[in-house]
């Protein structure tokens, strides 16, 4: 008997189920096809990018900076070896684990980062947390803490969980040093966080010094592990190149040291140094007090002044630092005074309208288009005298004279040859423009005043520039603090040559100058600046200060710019006093500091001194005679005095005797007194 196959008929109803769930299996199929045609064509390459910098390592190797050195190789400014820690945020969780067992690793990373940094622990979870690839952690981490946290990288789970760290990454860094602290900070400059020059010759010689950073490319897996099969790629950090400043180390502290002398006898606001080198227009040495430590170049080194910066707001705190940081020797102009007078006698002597035994009558003022102009003898006058004797008293009448002789056009010709009207050059930043007074709206009184350094305004580096051209043969030498450019292993990349300006005067009128200056410190008021066997030269200057298009009272700029040996000029050094207190003038303030520099200076460069027969007489007998000084003023009586290595005091007692004209003096002129005797001088 044959089994009958039964066959079920199929109904609509089952042929609509197969066909709705093939449609849906198809429609899914094409939205699964569109989706997967979309991530491989469209964003391929976004998520080909992320992959990539999940599994890529790209750790940034900062470049050494260069050294900044001396003229003598000494070192002034180095890069220290140090550490930097990057995390990966993507690192420190891992996909496989659950949200709280996530929490434990950010938790555990961030607590013991904080202990081993000493931050914060919440900030210290931001930057573990935050929505970026790569973050910096901290700089300049000492060897101590990176090797802590390289053992809570490599720590085991099972033994000491509780010191373990994820995602973290060490890169070797390095960091500005500056071994000297506050010395000649004004020069070096200082350099940010991310070791970029902030001010100074490390933010003028930026490109040379700052290298060209490197990097550490290698693969890892979730946990930040190298992969032994991965690609690994080291570049290394080009270092930056050395600079060798002018400079003189030696030098630097010496004038260092004679300008903490002077703020000590002066308390002054502030004393300004600058020491050139004539025949180069190298600079030895340029410093200003108060300074800063560029180590930390955003405290003052006075506790006072640094609670003050404290407690201002974020505004005020970059302009106090802007104003601690700014080096006025180089971008700000002062009004110069007297010592301006070297260029007027110059000039003048270029141009043909005097000599250096001309005669000239003082009779205490000089009425010019009807305003009465005084010397500083007046209602004293220093009556018949020559040019010499005219610079060596510092007589405004005589320049008034000058100036008048030469006229606008010869005056302001031979100012320009001296540089006035120009930048100098100098190779550092935010360098200051000189301010004259205009030819067409001066008149006949500016054209006076000017003559002796009043009512203009001009830069330290640009009028000491100009005076070592009286030091150089009539040549106007290119300032620069730059002698050369080297590499990590000591060779020369580029040597900056001495640069010749101009013949600004011919030699017989430099020469002619160099005496007077000389006659200055030997026979006048700059006899404060006098060193027994060494010619020296100068000039002395008091400037009242303006203020508001007025002259301030009771402010003034006093200074002195000598220079030494007067037969071979191998320095000369402008000394700024911003506001001294008490006795205000050159004499009595800035020349002693130039002394003391001169001094070590001459003695430091070899150059043994030189006595004439009296000076030897005086250091045999350790005596000398006291000289005259009955009639002329205080201020040039002092200067006198000290010239004659005799101390003075003034009776009666008064704050300031400058103008006062002396009418006696005790011991009396001609008398032989031992070294460092004490003269009294007496005033009407």
């Amino acid at each position: 008997m044959k089994e009958s196959k039964v066959i079920i008929p199929s109904t609509n109803k089952n042929k609509k189920r197969l066909i709705f769930f093939f449609g849906v299996i198809c429609v899914l199929s094409a939205l699964l096809a569109l989706r997967v045609g979309w991530v491989q064509i469209v964003d391929g390459e976004e998520y080909s990018r992320k992959a990539v910098e999940q599994q890529t390592s790209d750790v940034p190797i900062s470049a050494k900076r260069g050294i900044l050195y001396d003229r003598n190789g000494k070192e002034l400014a180095v890069s220290a070896v140090t550490n930097t820690i990057w995390v990966r945020p993507s690192s420190v969780k891992d996909n496989t684990l659950k949200k709280d067992e996530n929490e434990i690793r950010i938790n555990r990373t961030a607590k013991n980062l904080a202990e081993i940094l000493e931050m914060d622990e919440t900030e210290v979870r931001e930057i573990i947390t935050a929505d970026r690839l790569l973050v910096r952690v901290a700089k300049y981490v000492d060897k101590d803490k990176a090797d802590l946290i390289r053992a809570g990288l490599n720590a085991d789970m099972k033994k000491e969980p509780e010191k373990k760290i994820y995602g973290i990454e060490i890169a070797e860094d390095v960091k500005r040093y500056y071994p000297l602290g506050a010395f000649a900070s004004h020069l070096l400059g200082s350099t940010t966080d991310d070791n970029q020059g902030l001010s100074g010759i490390e933010l003028k010689y930026n490109k040379y010094l700052s290298g060209i950073p490197g990097r550490w490319i290698k693969s890892k897996d979730i946990g930040g592990r190298s992969l032994t099969y991965g690609v690994e790629k080291y570049f290394q950090a080009e270092d930056g190149l050395n600079v060798v400043l002018t400079i003189d180390e030696v030098i630097q502290h010496y004038v260092e040291k004679a300008m903490d002398q002077v703020m000590a006898n002066t308390q002054a606001k502030r004393v300004m140094c600058i020491a050139m080198q004539p025949s180069t227009g190298e600079i030895l040495a340029m410093a200003v007090t108060p300074d800063f430590d560029p180590n930390d170049p955003r405290t003052p080194t006075d506790p006072a002044e640094a609670a003050k910066v404290e407690a201002m707001n974020n505004e005020e705190k970059q302009e106090y630092w802007n104003e601690m940081w700014r080096n006025p020797l180089i971008s700000d102009t002062y009004e110069p005074g007297s010592t301006f007078k070297l260029l007027t006698t110059a000039i003048a002597l270029e141009t043909g309208v005097t000599y250096p035994n001309d005669h000239f009558v003082c009779q205490g003022y000089v009425n010019v288009a009807g305003t009465r102009i005084r010397c500083s003898k007046f209602p004293q006058n220093h009556g018949p005298e020559t040019l010499t004797e005219g610079v060596q008293n510092s007589c405004n009448p005589v320049f008034i004279a000058l100036a008048q002789r030469m006229g606008w056009d010869k005056y302001y010709d031979g100012l320009m040859k001296f540089g006035m009207g120009e930048k100098t050059g100098v190779d550092f930043p935010g360098e200051g423009e000189n301010i004259l007074q205009k030819k067409e709206s001066a008149g006949p009184v500016g054209l006076a005043t000017m003559s002796f350094g009043q009512g203009i305004a001009v830069t330290p580096v640009s009028l000491i520039r100009a005076i070592c051209a009286i030091g150089n043969g009539g040549k106007l030498m290119e300032p620069h603090l730059v002698k050369a450019l080297t590499d990590s292993d000591g060779n020369v990349v580029q040597e900056i040559e001495p640069k010749v300006v101009r013949q600004v005067v011919s030699e017989q009128t430099a020469a002619e100058v160099r005496l007077m200056m000389e006659a200055v410190v030997s026979k006048g008021g700059g006899g404060t600046a006098k060193i027994m066997g060494y010619r020296i030269g100068g000039k002395t200057a008091t400037a009242q200060k303006p203020e508001n298009g007025r002259y301030a009272e009771g402010k003034y700029y006093s200074s002195f710019l000598g220079m030494a040996p007067m037969d071979d000029p191998q320095i000369a050094v402008l000394l700024i006093v911003d506001e001294p207190q008490g006795l205000h003038y050159g004499s009595q303030t800035a020349a002693p500091g130039v002394k003391i520099i001169l001094e070590d200076v001459l003695r430091y460069l070899n150059i043994a001194p030189q006595y004439t027969a009296e000076e030897q007489k005086q250091i045999d007998s350790q005596m000398t005679q006291v000289p005259n000084v009955v009639g002329q003023t205080a201020e040039e009586a002092i200067g006198v005095l000290g010239g004659q290595q005799l101390k003075y005091v003034i009776s009666p007692a008064v704050e300031s005797p400058g103008d006062l004209p002396v009418v006696d003096q005790y011991p009396k002129a001609g008398e032989k007194v031992p070294i460092d005797s004490t003269v009294t001088i007496y005033y009407k």
